[in-house]
This record gives structure tokens, C-alpha cells and sequence, in this order.
């Protein structure tokens, strides 16, 4: 026997469970369904996101429905229209084998004139948005007085999102001896004093910890600039080939631009906000959860109701506002038993933010190295290279074009043509990053306080092959890795110069280029100008220098003559770097 069984579900309740293949009830299941059953006690559940919330309500709840009356006999509030779409069809599945229950949603977003038809001809169960359950109650379409049975799902969800009038004014239309069942991921003062108003000495079960994630998913975050952050969620997204991720913003403002910014650098991604009518939200979505869309860029309110299993990341572009929210967004990854990851990209100013919900989830976050371009690209490679190698081919569809290719092809050897197969597949992620900066990781406040840096330039360390070189522009003259790239191509002519490594300062800039290039290359770019400034390059120093801890870059007088300025030479100061 197995547990459905024990709980005392009807024959065609356990037919619809073995057809949904259910095996084992989930943590909520187990404790929700036999209170359901059993007692006549109010509930309030906590417990994540796509933990089997549904079916802990739903299946006794279809099974206590009688169906011999017509009556409005439970009501089941929701957050949003998908969310009411969701439970209507999974209610509709439960019930499959257990004669006419008649179960109808009603939201906002459609005819409304539909959903009083539908109320006239009788609905046993109600699915329903809260403002749209007003406006019908306002209106005398829908009649509560045989409710006996009251979920609010997703509680907390409908509060954010200001729906707390509503219920109240709803609650105040059912009958005082209804039973009411709450469902929640967090505990907040508003939900308790719900609790206290229209519930009776309720039942409190906890799934996991209070106010807490899924142990199933982890947290990090990256420590960025503000101006990097765009930059860094490129990195992620292509250092995951496989990512299916939801992409959170503050502002419908900002979840356009940077869904603009994906889709215009070739990324699979679309944005979900409150601008969107509901046709747009709907086919935004329907592309989402078939995987037409790999990164969905959305605010908090827009991504609600959105149900979608197999999510392997969620990713913070913005911190909430306020910490609970975060509990619902890393609440996405993670469901069914699967694991999940949620990663935050944040700046200087926002720690205090990660701190506090840190201390909501008690949990620690992991900070994470940000992708290096060489990383990324052995990553892209070696995906790339498993597919080629697992990839079935329809022999019968290339079969008579292959004498054609092969004679095409015959003037290539095997290591050339692979070259040059992997260089058609590469050439993006080359682009982007063979020439790319590393991105660093901002100094810590604690380590500013302790005179420590959390950056460090070792030229001494560089490539062998490779000579490392000081140049006197830096991120203050808009000179980035791009304008670097930039002024040696437009100075060397005909000749392919290879650049190493990139680091950036403020007001000059260090950069490795192969040794044998060196000369030639100095006195290339010292008979150029940057925005009007003279440009000075030479082999850096290879003194250590240790930030931070007293010991500062030794000044060093150098004469540059360059291009002459009425005859005279031009006397530059800089500062040599190295470091631990």
C-alpha cells in the first residue's frame, strides 16, 4: 500500500494520482493532506515555491467537494491570473475521475462577461485573482454564502503586491465558519494579523526553516563594479552554455534596457514587465517556459504566477528592495527536488542589503570569482565539443551531398580543417574576450579599512613569450581594452600583434605583448595621440610593489621625445606597478 493510500484518498482520486505519476508524497503533502482529511482545523503552511503546495490543498479538497449541490462550496485566492490558470488545471487533473466537479477561474485580463456565465451555471470550486473577485462581488455575479473552505496561496505574494484590502473585504463576505488554510513562503506581520483576524487557533507547519530557501539551492554573489554588471551577466550566461535562467530587475526601465542589451549581443532572451499588454505577457512567457527563450529578463511583480520547473539559475541583476522578495525569486530554481542556483551581482554599496537577507535566510553566501574570457571560452569549446561528439546525424539527408563537400574539402588536412570548424563555431567568444579585460573585483570596505588590497598587478609573473608594457592612459581618459586594441591595430599596419593580459587603472594602464613585437611597437604608438594627449609607452618595471601596506609605486622620471613639441622634449612622470 503506499502512502496515498494510507491517507484514505477515494478510488478515483488514487486512479488520478497514479496517472499524474505521483509516487511518494512531497514534505508539505505528508502533513498538510491528513489535517485536510482528518480534522476541521485551519492551516497556515510555509513552505517554498514548487514544493507540491497544490496537491497538498488540492487533492483533499476535491475529494471533500460535494457535487450533488451546485453551490460555491471552497474558494482559492491567488496572486496572479498564470497562477489561477495553473491550479484550475491542476484541480481539473485531480478531479479527472471523480464525477462533474465543475471548477472555474475568474481574473483579470479577460471577459469578464464569460466568467458570469460561468458563475450562473454553477462552480463548486473558484479559482480567483482578488481584484477581479471584487469587481464580481461588487457586481452580485457571485454568490460565497455556502463557502465552507478558504485558501489563500501564495499569501505573502498577494500582500506585496497590495492586495491586502481585498482579502480582508472578500474574507468579510464568506461565512464566519468557514475553514481557512494559508499558504505562505514567509511569515511578515501582515500575514499573522491575518491569521489573528480570520482564523481559528490555526495550525502553523513549517517546511524547512521559516522565512528560509530551498536546501537544495545555492547562494552566491559577485562583488562588481556598478559600471560591470552588464559585463559580468554576459560572463555568466556564456560560462553556462546550458543556463535557462530568470534574470531579475528593479524596474520595468531597466529590465527593457538590459533585455534590449542580450538580444542585441546575439543572446536568446526577452523581458517581462508591467508595460507589456496581456497578449505580449502571454506569448513572452508561453516562449519562456518552452525554452525558445534561454534568459528571461523580468521585475518581480511581472515574473509572478510564472511556473517553470527546470530553472538552473536565478540571477539578481538588482537586489530587492526589500529581503523577503529574494526568498521568492531564488524560490524559482530549485523545485521538484531538483537543485538550483541563485547568484547576485552586487556593488560596494549594496552589502548592506546582501547582509540583511543573509541574516533573513541564515545563510552565508559564497562570493564567486568572476568567469575569466579564457575560462569561458574553454568552457564554450569543450560543451561545443561534447555535443559534436554525442550529435546523431541523418545519414540519409547528407549522404548525397558528402561527394561534393569531399571534394571541396580534399586540400585540407585534418588539424586544419578542425581549425578552422572550431574557429567558424569560436569566433564570437574570441572576439569578445582573447583581447578582454579580467574584470576585478572592487576593494573590500573591511580591506580598505586594513590596508589591504584586493587587487594585485604581477608583471613579474607574465608569459615568458610575452613582454609587459606601460602605457599612460587609463579608465579616467576612456581608455579601455577596445581602445587599446584599437590604437595598435591603427598603428600597425598590415601586422597581426598579439596582446596578453590587460590591466586597467585609473590614469595609466599596463599590457602584455609578444616580446618579439616590442620595439617596434613601442615606437609605433609613441608617435601617437590618444584624445589629443601625447602617448607614451615603455617596457614596465619589474619592481614589487605591495598596495596598500606602506609601500607605494617608486616614481620614476622618464625623458620621451617622441614627437617633438617646438624642439623641446617632453619630461613624464609615472608610477611602475607589481605586486604580491
Amino acid at each position: 500500500m503506499t502512502k496515498f493510500e494510507e491517507m484514505g484518498f477515494t478510488p478515483g482520486i488514487l486512479k488520478s494520482i497514479q496517472e499524474l505519476g505521483f509516487e511518494e508524497p512531497m514534505a508539505v503533502q505528508e502533513k498538510v493532506i491528513p489535517l485536510m482529511l482528518g480534522d476541521d482545523c485551519d492551516i497556515i503552511a510555509l513552505a517554498q515555491t514548487g514544493t507540491g503546495k497544490t496537491a497538498a490543498f488540492g487533492l483533499p479538497l476535491v475529494q471533500a467537494t460535494d457535487t450533488a449541490t451546485g453551490r460555491t462550496q471552497a474558494l482559492i485566492l491567488c496572486p496572479t491570473r498564470e497562477l489561477c490558470i495553473q491550479i484550475t488545471g491542476d484541480l481539473s487533473d485531480f478531479a479527472r475521475h471523480t464525477g462533474r466537479l465543475n471548477i472555474l477561474a475568474v481574473y483579470g485580463g479577460s471577459s469578464i462577461e464569460n466568467q458570469i456565465r460561468g458563475l450562473k451555471k454553477g462552480a463548486h470550486i473558484i479559482v480567483a485573482t482578488p481584484g477581479r473577485l471584487i469587481d464580481l462581488i461588487g457586481r452580485g455575479a457571485v454568490d460565497l454564502s455556502g463557502v465552507n473552505t478558504v485558501i489563500l496561496d501564495e499569501a505573502d505574494e498577494m500582500l506585496n503586491m497590495g492586495f491586502l484590502d481585498s482579502i480582508n473585504e472578500i474574507l468579510e463576505d464568506v461565512p464566519d465558519n468557514k475553514r481557512t488554510l494559508l499558504f505562505s513562503a514567509t511569515m511578515s506581520q501582515e500575514i499573522a494579523a491575518i491569521a489573528r483576524n480570520y482564523m481559528n487557533d490555526p495550525t502553523e507547519i513549517t517546511i524547512g526553516v521559516k522565512n528560509s530557501s530551498a536546501e537544495n539551492i545555492s547562494h552566491g554573489y559577485y562583488l562588481v563594479h556598478a559600471k560591470d554588471k552588464y559585463k559580468v551577466l554576459k560572463r555568466i550566461a556564456d560560462f553556462e552554455p546550458d543556463i535557462y535562467a530568470i534574470i531579475f530587475c528593479r524596474t520595468r526601465r531597466e529590465t527593457q534596457e538590459i533585455a534590449s542589451k542580450l538580444i542585441n549581443d546575439g543572446y536568446n532572451a526577452d523581458a517581462l514587465h508591467g508595460d507589456l499588454s496581456q497578449a505580449q505577457r502571454d506569448n513572452v512567457m508561453q516562449k519562456f517556459r518552452t525554452r525558445n527563450i534561454q534568459l528571461l529578463v523580468a521585475t518581480d511583480v511581472a515574473a509572478r504566477g510564472l511556473d517553470v520547473d527546470d530553472l538552473t539559475h536565478v540571477i539578481n541583476f538588482s537586489l530587492p528592495d526589500d529581503p523577503e522578495v529574494y526568498t521568492h525569486r531564488c524560490g524559482r530554481t530549485g523545485r521538484a527536488g531538483k537543485t538550483g542556483i541563485s547568484v547576485s551581482l552586487v556593488h560596494l554599496r549594496e552589502k548592506q542589503d546582501l547582509h540583511k537577507i543573509e541574516r533573513l535566510l541564515k545563510k552565508s553566501f559564497k562570493g564567486l570569482s568572476i568567469p575569466t574570457g579564457s575560462e569561458i571560452c574553454s568552457k564554450q569549446l569543450f560543451n561545443w565539443v561534447n555535443k559534436l561528439e554525442t550529435a546523431v546525424p541523418d545519414h540519409k539527408e547528407i549522404e548525397k551531398f558528402l561527394p561534393d563537400i569531399r571534394s571541396k574539402l580534399a586540400g585540407l588536412d585534418r588539424e586544419e580543417l578542425l581549425k578552422r570548424v572550431v574557429s567558424l563555431e569560436f569566433d564570437k567568444f574570441l572576439d569578445d574576450y582573447r583581447h578582454g579585460e579580467d574584470l576585478i573585483e572592487p576593494v573590500k570596505e573591511k580591506d580598505r579599512a586594513s590596508g589591504k588590497s584586493s587587487t594585485a598587478f604581477s608583471p613579474g609573473q607574465s608569459n615568458a613569450n610575452y613582454k609587459r608594457l606601460f602605457i599612460n592612459l587609463g579608465k579616467s581618459d576612456g581608455f579601455y581594452p577596445e581602445q587599446l586594441i584599437e590604437l595598435v591595430n591603427s598603428n600597425t599596419k598590415g601586422r597581426k600583434i598579439p596582446i596578453g593580459k590587460i590591466d586597467l587603472l585609473k590614469n595609466f594602464s599596463f599590457f602584455e605583448v609578444e616580446t618579439d613585437h616590442t620595439t617596434s611597437l613601442i615606437t609605433a604608438l609613441n608617435k601617437t595621440r590618444f584624445m589629443n594627449r601625447r602617448v607614451a609607452v615603455e617596457v614596465a618595471q619589474e619592481k614589487t610593489v605591495q598596495l596598500g601596506q606602506g609601500k607605494y609605486p617608486a616614481k620614476k622620471t622618464t625623458n620621451w621625445s617622441g614627437k617633438r613639441n617646438g624642439g623641446k622634449k617632453i619630461k613624464m612622470k609615472h608610477r611602475s606597478f607589481s605586486g604580491n
